[in-house]
């Protein structure tokens, strides 16, 4: 987990998890499909477009409306390696972590399209293009191998917990 390097997708301040993922989308018990649906609403058709490893970058308050952790989920399966925002809401970044989602807390101006590259042990986020750098507080041990472990369920199973 310590160097993530990949396109970004910028997005505003207060996107809800109905933004992420609809709610009409959840009425099957077949999860494995969330990604198809990503951000169907607010940008039609940006599924197909995200790769794996690509970087989303948003504002403040990421994450708000119903606690589902359908929402984190499906930014995972459609390939997001990590989520970069000004603030996150509360229970989605807990049902984040939970599940293995890198949230990093850190305001940036990067650009829609911009590479970035991301160290997590060193606290640094640098936008290939522009060369700007941005610091975040690094991750205790204990959180980084929740999220190296894909979440909570994977670590304790390797009994760690």
């Amino acid at each position: 987990m310590a160097e993530i390097r990949g396109k970004v997708w910028r997005f505003g301040d207060n996107v809800d998890t109905d933004q992420i993922i609809p709610a009409e989308r959840l009425v099957s018990s077949n999860l494995t499909h969330l990604n198809e649906y990503i951000f169907e609403k607010v940008r039609p058709g940006v599924a197909r477009d995200i790769k794996k490893g690509d970087i989303l970058v948003a504002g403040k308050n990421f994450g708000c409306g119903s606690s589902r952790e359908h929402a984190p989920l499906s930014l995972i399966q459609a390939g997001f390696s990590c989520i970069v925002a000004e603030s996150f809401a509360r229970i989605f970044y807990r049902n984040s972590m939970n599940i293995g989602l890198l949230l990093i807390e850190c305001g940036t101006d990067i650009g829609e399209g911009d590479t970035a590259e991301i160290s997590t042990e060193c606290g640094r986020i640098r936008d290939l293009n522009s060369g700007k750098e941005y610091e975040f507080p690094r991750y205790p041990p204990f959180i980084t191998r929740l999220v190296e472990c894909g979440g909570l369920v994977n670590l304790i199973r390797e009994g760690e917990f």
